[in-house]
């Protein structure tokens, strides 16, 4: 996590290539305001090009998905990004927690994975 990004950056072979914002905002079936709202809710920080264009990984991407899908179900754009940044900070203790319950032979507790 850092200031800018309170989801941190999640750059993995997953993430390559990176898409400009228009094919970004047509991928989810929105438009570049959205995204653009969304970075101002400091849910995703797009990367840069090397020309300076926004540039949005599939990570990113996905996290876009999960809160238009609650702006479309009347949530404020502001309070979807908090919803999903809480979202993937829960599954994230999740993931630690189970690693290290695997890690130390204890038995994982129910809802974990």
């Amino acid at each position: 996590m850092t200031a800018d990004s309170p989801l941190g950056d999640r750059l993995d072979d997953d993430d390559y290539p990176a898409y400009t914002m228009g094919r970004a905002a047509e991928m989810l079936g929105t438009t570049p305001g959205f995204l653009r709202a969304i970075g101002e809710a400091r849910l995703i920080t797009p990367l840069r090009s090397e020309g300076g264009h926004r540039r949005y990984s599939r990570y990113q991407l996905r996290i876009a998905a999960r809160a238009r899908e609650l702006v479309d179900r009347g949530t404020p754009v502001d309070a979807a990004c908090r919803i999903v940044i809480l979202e993937d900070q829960l599954e994230e203790a999740q993931r630690i927690n189970a690693e290290y319950r695997r890690a130390s032979g204890a038995p994982e507790s129910p809802g974990t994975s």
